[in-house]
């Protein structure tokens, strides 16, 4: 699968619609995968307010022709899912460089996300919360509270925050799966792009399976590809089917280069890319009890090897002192099966993988020259950061 070469984060640095952003670009393929970083867009709103009851409303998603088109009745969904999106500001030190030498400055950086219950649980990326200081959570009816993060996946760009729901009038969205989505479903993106609070951007489902690089740098299996545009401010939103359901979490948007090797776009390029649901919904007990949560890993980069007689996932580089080294995998090696599951490419592997569990011992199938031979691997638990 081809990818783009460069790709951004992007931070708002203020709240006012339409300012300028901020841009770090990121670089360099996962350990464990093939494919390169896709950008990450950050967003969000506002806090607080106290009274003593909580009321939540949990009505039935909104029924819309499963043909809908970007341009079909959405209106709708709009106005059941526009209750249960959320703005989120995020307060955070920065280190900039100065003649001076370097200082902390105070930033803001905005970004979306949606209530999943009644008890004040919100779901968003974990890159619109990384390294807060303070968290405000602003709804539709102009409600503001303070928010806590309660657990937060950087190898899978989720995170849970929590407020005090006392007083507010909640609007739960319905959690559906993503596994059932094709190409060609219509969607639909609520969220602050550049600021503009719970603006509706529709699209379709360009492609799945594809495979996005996470904050720590390790690799995101079975993301959304869409047409539907997403820019600054959308991270952490909710991406809704045809019938209001979240099928995704609104993450990256890909970017191009310029011969000076930087970005020619830092705004909605067509290319945008969402969080599986069914991934969030795996992990949400734990992040919710504030646990974390553990990966497999194997340790060695690869890319697919998808023409010819041969397919698989082809090792690049193998990390020292990890279970590919320990099981003596080589620079090289073709990986046709993992655990019994044919691979046919870097992001079969790494799929395989997000489905295995740390101290589990599973059998690889490789081509090594013109021999095949099995090696048995014991998975360890993910390292925070991917090595470089």
């Amino acid at each position: 699968m081809a990818v783009p070469s460069l790709v951004h984060r992007l931070r708002r640095a203020e709240t006012r619609p339409g300012a300028g952003l901020g841009v770090l670009a990121i670089l360099g393929t996962a350990v464990l995968g093939g494919a390169v970083a896709l950008a990450l867009a950050l967003a969000t709103g506002a806090v607080h307010s106290s009274s003593q009851t909580t009321t939540v409303i949990e009505s039935a998603p909104a029924t819309v022709n499963a043909a809908a088109t970007p341009s079909g009745p959405w209106s709708a969904i709009y106005a059941r899912a526009a209750a249960g999106t959320v703005d989120i500001t995020v307060q955070s030190l920065t280190t900039v460089d100065t003649p001076f030498g370097q200082t902390q400055e105070q930033s803001t950086a905005i970004g979306s996300g949606f209530v999943i219950d009644g008890q004040g649980h919100i779901l968003t990326a974990a890159h619109v919360v990384s390294g807060a200081t303070s968290m405000r959570v602003a709804f539709q009816d102009g409600s503001v509270r303070t928010a806590k993060v309660l657990g937060e996946d950087d190898s899978a760009d989720i995170a849970v925050l929590h407020v005090d729901p006392a007083g507010l009038t909640l609007h739960p969205l319905t959690l559906g799966s993503s596994r059932a989505l094709a190409v060609g479903d219509a969607l639909a993106i609520i969220g602050d792009p550049l600021g503009f609070d719970r603006s509706l951007s529709t699209g379709v489902v360009s492609a799945l399976d594809r495979t996005i690089e996470a904050p720590s740098s390790f690799m995101i299996a079975h993301s959304i590809q869409t047409d539907a545009a997403l820019n600054p401010g959308n991270s952490g939103g909710p991406l809704l089917d045809s019938h209001g359901r979240v099928i995704g979490i609104a993450d990256q948007i890909a970017t191009g280069t310029n011969q000076f090797g930087r970005s020619t776009s830092e705004t909605s390029t067509g290319v945008g890319f969402a969080v599986p649901i069914d991934l969030a919904k795996i992990e949400l007990p734990k992040l919710e009890r504030g646990q974390p949560v553990s990966h497999a890993y194997l340790g060695v980069s690869t890319a697919s090897m998808t023409s010819g007689a041969r397919q698989g996932a082809i090792v690049e580089t193998v990390q020292a002192g990890t279970p590919a080294a320990q099981a003596g995998l080589h620079v090289g090696d073709l990986i046709i099966a993992f655990a019994g599951t044919t691979i046919r490419s870097s992001g079969d592997l790494i799929d395989a993988l997000s489905s295995a569990r740390a101290g589990e011992q599973v059998k690889l199938t490789v081509l090594r020259s013109s021999h095949r031979i099995t090696i048995t691997v014991e998975l360890v638990g993910q390292p925070a950061q991917a090595p470089s």
